[in-house]
Formats: structure tokens, C-alpha cells, sequence
């Protein structure tokens, strides 16, 4: 009998072992094909694509609460949602923007916790509470304590790779710099974030949103003609959003 009850310790200490072994390595599985199935719908691109992505890099990120990347591309998802909704002027935008953007920076900020170095987690963090400022006000955003917060994850993003996605950390901290309320504004670091990647992607996915940013910090700058260059180069592109916000400023400077 006691020979018996050894035995049966024993193999259920073996069972429990490799249940412990196997039932992380199930859960790392489950959570990489969540991942595989977001990122092809989010891949596809299109705003029903995106917001089909969210619940999947939800998933993916419950199944590996640990994962660096599942939390920044749930904040990216998040994000880019609310940014589409917002340009596409669709009913409700500022409610959407304010309640993606929370919890898009929920998870920027899991990420960052993970990885305080990672470019995307700092990155995606910062355009979280952008897109959430969006939709509640930049002085709400600096009631709430953002400024700090965001100021650092864009630095920390411009630090460990300024040129990850054709130089987005580059005009994160150029517009920063130009959307704060006076006295926090600075606009000639906003010029110089901005102009460096004009210079640096001249023919970057973003170049005509960084020529409209460019454009309206040197029209408060009272500098017109500097202003008109870029915009006109922004309201000839093929982006039809920062094209309409281009030729909406030079009517107003023209």
C-alpha cells in the first residue's frame, strides 16, 4: 500500500511538472497566432480592418500579459482606429478618439514596462494621448498630467530609433512642441523636428502631414512665404486629408 502511494505521489508530481512546463508554452501559442490573425487584418489596412484587428491583439495580449510586442500593437490598433475615425470626420469622432486614446495608452503604457527602452511602446504610448487629446482637448490632456509623460516617451522613441517608421518619432515631438498652450509651446524646436524629417524623408509616407505641421507653425511664426513652400507641396499630394488641411490653411494665409 505504501509502495502504491509513492507511486501514485510520484506520477502526479510528474504530471503536475509537466502540466507546469507545457500549460506557458500553450498559452505563448495561443497568444502568437492572436497575434498572426491581427496583424493580418491590421496589414490589409482600411478602418474596418483595424477595428476588427483590436479584439484579436486584445486576445493576444491576455494570452501573454508579458509580451512586449502584443501590448504596443494593441496601443498601435487602438491608435491608428481612432486616428482614421477622426480624419474621416465621421459622427461621435471626439467620444471615439477620447476612449481608443485612453485605452490605447493603457497599453502603451504595459509596453513600456516591459521594455522601457522600445521604440514602439514609447512611440505608440506618446500617439496614444495624442489621438485622446484629440477628442477631450490638449488642456484637458495637460490637466491630467500628460505633458510629462508624453514629452518622455517621444524623447525616449526619438532616442532608440529617430527613424522608425520613415521618422514618425521626429514629427511626434515637432508637432508636441507646436500644439502646447503658451508658455509650453516651443516652436522653433517644432521647426527643427519637423524640418529634419522633410530633410531626412523627402519622399517619407508622411511627408505631406510633416509639410502641414511645418506649414502652420511657420504661419504663427508670422512667416508666410516660408509656410506657402511646404503647403503648397502638401496640398498637391496624394493624401486627401493633409491635402484639404493644406489648401484650408493657404486660403487663410492667400
Amino acid at each position: 500500500m505504501e509502495k502504491t502511494e509513492k507511486f501514485l505521489a510520484t506520477g502526479l508530481g510528474s504530471v503536475l511538472l509537466i502540466l507546469m512546463f507545457l500549460l506557458p508554452l500553450t498559452a505563448l501559442a495561443a497568444s502568437g497566432e492572436s497575434l498572426a490573425k491581427a496583424d493580418a487584418l491590421f496589414n490589409k489596412g482600411g478602418i474596418e480592418n483595424i477595428k476588427n484587428s483590436i479584439p484579436l491583439y486584445v486576445q493576444a495580449a491576455k494570452e501573454n500579459p508579458n509580451s512586449y510586442e502584443a501590448n504596443w500593437k494593441c496601443a498601435r490598433a487602438y491608435r491608428e482606429y481612432a486616428d482614421r475615425y477622426h480624419k474621416k470626420g465621421l459622427e461621435g469622432w471626439k467620444g471615439v478618439c477620447a476612449k481608443y486614446g485612453k485605452i490605447g495608452m493603457s497599453y502603451g503604457e504595459k509596453a513600456i514596462a516591459i521594455n522601457p527602452d522600445g521604440v514602439e511602446g514609447n512611440f505608440f504610448y506618446g500617439a496614444c494621448v495624442g489621438i485622446y487629446s484629440d477628442g477631450v482637448s490638449v488642456l484637458t490632456a495637460l490637466r491630467e498630467g500628460l505633458k510629462g509623460k508624453t514629452q518622455k516617451a517621444f524623447e525616449k522613441a526619438y532616442k532608440a530609433n529617430k527613424n522608425y517608421e520613415d521618422g514618425a518619432p521626429m514629427i511626434a515631438l515637432g508637432r508636441f512642441w507646436s500644439v502646447l498652450p503658451w508658455p509650453l509651446r516651443n516652436r522653433g524646436l517644432a521647426v527643427k523636428y519637423l524640418l529634419e524629417n522633410i530633410n531626412a524623408f523627402p519622399k517619407g509616407k508622411h511627408i505631406a502631414e510633416t509639410e502641414v505641421y511645418l506649414g502652420e507653425v511657420l504661419v504663427d511664426m508670422n512667416k508666410d512665404s516660408k509656410a506657402k513652400v511646404f503647403l503648397k507641396k502638401a496640398a498637391n499630394s496624394s493624401d486627401s486629408y493633409y491635402s484639404k488641411e493644406a489648401k484650408r490653411i493657404l486660403k487663410k494665409i492667400e
